[in-house]
């Protein structure tokens, strides 16, 4: 499904190890079609791009971080990847707005679709509470069908959580964005499985009324997103989560993988 869209759901995270911790929140996201940016405030009145509004979208918030257009950097690095999308490609990216002025999104997704609109990689933009980002450039599995789950995983190259190490290893499950979205990401460690996180939405057509909506259900949304990573994470402490240094950031930005073999899903959380 083309087009930049509204997503209301819900994130879940649950950590299975070495204790029993869950928790969940209501969010709503964007996924902003690149190739739309420069037309989409001239369509909304409460979004703007790069300048400030109720709801915004700031291109110096994702990517190389200096303001400039992110689809020519993300074509470049899918060039870097060996992957090439053509004349026509699609590159749309899931994240949380801008809303006052303000923003963090822990986890942010491209779509990166070629002209005939199969799916050539997704690119996951990762960011830490310390200022630190990291890209993970996967294709799809081979022989994966359109309409099937994208299922791939990765080595963990990147410090997130103080309470997670870094010998680990991601399982990614999501659908293609439509009707309805799902991101599954499973984090396993040597002694087994330790963390499921997903994110579910609704898509919703991108309108004013829309947005207001969505304003009025979560008015505090971005700033309750830091605030939850905070308070989850003093209450892990508490539980007795074992603390883990901060290493230096890897050398390399983005960490590029190859299909992760046939097309076969992991077990839903």
């Amino acid at each position: 499904m083309g087009g930049s869209s509204l997503y209301l759901g819900q994130v879940m995270h649950k950590r299975m190890r070495p204790f029993r911790h869950r928790f969940e929140y209501r969010v709503f996201s964007l996924l902003l079609d690149l190739d739309e940016l420069a037309e989409l405030p001239k369509r909304h009145r409460l979004f703007s791009v790069d300048r400030p509004n109720l709801f915004a979208f700031y291109n110096r918030d994702h990517g190389p971080r200096d303001g400039t257009p992110l689809k020519p950097w993300v074509l470049e690095q899918l060039r870097l990847g060996g992957i090439a999308l053509g004349e026509g490609g699609r590159v749309s990216l899931l994240c949380f707005p801008r809303l006052f002025g303000y923003a963090f999104n822990p986890l942010s997704i491209y779509y990166c679709h070629r002209a005939d609109g199969t799916l050539a990689a997704i690119f996951y933009e990762v960011r830490n509470t310390f200022g630190e980002w990291h890209g993970y450039l996967l294709a799809p599995a081979a022989g994966r069908r359109p309409g099937e789950p994208v299922v791939h995983g990765c080595d963990k190259a990147f410090y997130v959580s103080p309470f997670i190490g870094m010998t680990a290893r991601y399982r990614f499950r999501l659908t293609e964005p439509a009707e309805r979205l799902s991101v599954l990401i499973r984090e396993e460690v040597p002694e087994g499985e330790i963390l499921v996180a997903t994110l579910v939405g609704q898509r919703r057509p991108l309108s004013d009324r829309a947005l207001f909506s969505a304003f009025l259900r979560h008015p505090l949304m971005t700033a309750k997103v830091m605030a939850a990573i905070h308070w989850e994470a003093l209450k892990l402490w508490i539980k007795g989560a074992r603390y883990h240094a901060r290493p230096a950031p890897p050398d390399e930005a983005i960490t590029f993988g190859p299909p992760a073999g046939p097309a076969t899903a992991p077990p839903a959380a």
